[in-house]
């Protein structure tokens, strides 16, 4: 499995492009900006990017989202509770590229012969989704090195965000890699052991 990291947009946020190294099967996940910079990485990857997949709905994760699935024809997915949302943070409710996939807990994703699962891990909006594959975990703005996501925005609640680390991310192995929507990578078991919020 090849992950590439891309921090785009006004705020920096982390697109992974995440390819099947055998297949070139990839996705793409968090386009938040900078389509022309994504589209040329994957590219270079020579990724078949099959999917467009989104962690939660925030522009700063979505914003480049229907440009580079329209330049690939690939599927479009996101929960249908982010996709429906209508606060001002978010892609004023909709896509300009219609999700084709609304993302479900225990949903798997094909990407040659691996399985990307989605985890719901809602707390920093309604429908925060995690993906987790070959013991990687991309989860958005739930879970960053040493600290968690706001709660403050539209559809957030802290004790909703608590109780989805802790009783579907903590759960997992300690070299679990994280790699959040902001920020440095880190392990499940350093944040299990040093998150002041856990």
């Amino acid at each position: 499995m090849k992950v590439k990291r891309l921090p785009v947009g006004v705020y920096a946020a982390n697109c992974y492009i995440v390819m099947d190294e055998d297949s070139k099967e990839a996705a793409i996940i968090d386009p938040g900006g900078d389509a022309d910079e994504i589209i040329e990485a994957a590219d270079e990857m020579k990724a078949d990017v099959k999917y467009v997949l989104m962690t939660h709905g925030h522009r700063d994760h979505t914003g480049a989202a229907s440009e580079v699935a329209e330049h690939y024809g690939s599927a479009l997915g996101i929960s249908a509770k982010d996709a429906k949302v209508a606060p001002a943070d978010f892609i004023e409710g909709k896509f300009y590229k219609e999700a084709e996939l609304s993302l479900k807990d225990g949903m798997v994703i094909k990407l040659g012969s691996r399985e990307l699962k989605c985890i719901e891990t809602p707390g920093h909006t309604s429908g925060g989704v995690t993906f987790h594959i070959d013991g990687m975990l991309f989860t958005g703005d739930t879970l960053f090195s040493g600290s968690i996501g706001r709660t403050d925005l539209g559809g957030g609640d802290l004790f909703t965000i608590i109780s989805s680390i802790k009783e579907k991310l903590m759960i997992l192995n300690d070299d679990t890699i994280v790699l959040p929507g902001h920020g440095p990578q880190t392990t499940v078991k350093r944040e299990r052991m040093s998150n002041p919020y856990l």
